[in-house]
C-alpha cells in the first residue's frame, strides 16, 4: 500500500476549508480533493450578506479565496479531482478512489455539499445570484418592498414563500401541478393568500427568466394550461429540491437518509468508523455558510480525537 494520509477531505467548500484550517494547525496531514470550484456554492454566489464579521456583506468568491489562503497557509494541500468511490479496508484504512487512482487515508471527511435542483430554463444559470436564488434566508433581505416569484409546491417552497413575505410586497407562487406541502403548511399558506400577500398559480411551468438592459430580472415567462403567461418580478426563488453530492458513496456502506444526505452522530461521524461528514451534505444541516464552517471545525476536532485514539491503540498493542 502507498502512503497513508492522516486525513483526506472530499470537497473544498467553506466547511471543508474550515476543517482543513483546524486539522493542519494540529499537524494533521490533510489533502482536499475538489471536483469543481474551490469554495463550492459560496464561491459562485454574487454576495453573501449574512456571514458574521462582514457588516456590508462579502463577495462569495472573495470569502472562498480568503478561506482557501488560510487553509493553505497552515499546510493544507488542495488537489483537483473527483471522488469515484470510498471503501473501508479490513485494517481500518480508508481508500478513496479519485479520478481512478486509489488514495489511502487514516480518516476521511466528506464535505461534498449539495446542489440545488434547477429548472433548466433560459436565464436561470445566467442570472444566478443576480436575480435567481435558491436560498431565502441567504438572499431574501435583498428584496425588501419588491415583488417576487417563488417556484415549487413542496414543503420547502411553501415555507420559504411564507418567510419571504416579511420582505416582499407580493409573491407569485408558481406550482407545476398541485401543492404537495403538509396540511399544516397549507393552512399557514392560506392565511397569506387571504391577506393578498401570496397568489398561487397551479399547473404553471416557468419557461424563461428575463432581465432588462441593466442586467436585473424583470419578469418570468411561463405556461398555464398551455397558455403563455408573464409574471413581472424583481427576483426568482427556486425551491424544487436538493441533490446531495453523494452518488460516489454507492456501495460504500455509509448510511444516508431518505433524501440522500449523510447521517452522522453528535461527533459528525458516520456509521463507518473514521469517516466523518460536515456541511450541506450532512443530514440535518442548516444549509448556511456560517453553520457549515462551524461544522467543519467540529469535524476537525472529532478527527483529531479519532486519530489520537487510533494512535494510542496501536501503541498498546505494539
Amino acid at each position: 500500500m502507498s502512503e497513508v494520509i492522516d486525513t483526506v477531505v472530499i470537497g473544498a467548500g467553506p466547511s471543508a476549508l474550515a476543517a482543513a484550517v483546524y486539522t493542519t494547525r494540529e499537524d494533521i496531514d490533510t489533502v482536499l480533493y475538489e471536483k469543481g470550484v474551490i469554495g463550492g456554492l459560496a464561491a459562485i454566489t454574487d454576495m453573501v450578506d449574512n456571514y458574521p464579521g462582514f457588516p456590508d456583506g462579502v463577495e462569495g468568491m472573495k470569502l472562498a479565496d480568503q478561506l482557501q489562503k488560510q487553509a493553505v497557509r497552515f499546510g493544507a494541500k488542495i488537489e483537483f479531482g473527483q471522488a469515484d468511490s470510498l471503501k473501508l479496508e479490513e485494517d481500518g484504512t480508508k481508500t478513496v478512489v479519485v479520478d481512478g487512482q486509489p488514495v489511502h487515508a487514516k480518516s476521511v471527511l466528506i464535505a461534498t455539499g449539495s446542489d440545488y435542483n434547477k429548472l433548466g430554463i433560459p436565464g436561470e444559470q445566467e442570472l444566478y445570484g443576480r436575480g435567481v436564488h435558491y436560498c431565502a434566508t441567504c438572499d431574501g433581505a435583498f428584496y425588501r418592498e419588491k415583488r417576487l416569484v417563488v417556484v415549487g409546491g413542496g414543503n420547502s417552497a411553501v415555507q420559504e414563500a411564507i418567510f419571504l413575505t416579511r420582505f416582499a410586497t407580493h409573491i407569485d407562487l408558481l406550482v407545476r401541478s398541485t401543492i404537495k406541502a403538509s396540511d399544516v403548511l397549507q393552512k399557514d399558506l392560506q392565511k397569506f393568500v387571504d391577506e393578498g400577500k401570496i397568489t398561487i398559480h397551479l399547473a404553471t411551468v416557468p419557461t424563461e427568466v428575463v432581465a432588462g438592459s441593466d442586467g436585473k430580472v424583470t419578469h418570468v415567462n411561463a405556461t398555464t394550461d398551455g397558455s403563455e403567461v408573464v409574471f413581472e418580478t424583481d427576483g426568482v426563488f427556486v425551491f424544487i429540491g436538493l441533490k446531495p453530492n453523494t452518488q460516489f458513496l454507492d456501495g460504500s456502506g455509509v448510511e444516508l437518509d431518505e433524501q440522500g444526505l449523510i447521517k452522522t452522530n453528535g461527533h459528525l461521524e458516520t456509521n463507518l468508523s473514521g469517516v466523518f461528514a460536515c456541511g450541506d451534505v450532512r443530514s440535518g444541516a442548516t444549509m448556511q455558510i456560517a453553520s457549515a464552517v462551524g461544522e467543519g471545525a467540529t469535524a476537525a476536532l472529532s478527527i483529531r480525537e479519532y486519530l489520537d485514539e487510533q494512535r494510542q491503540a496501536t501503541e498498546v498493542t505494539a
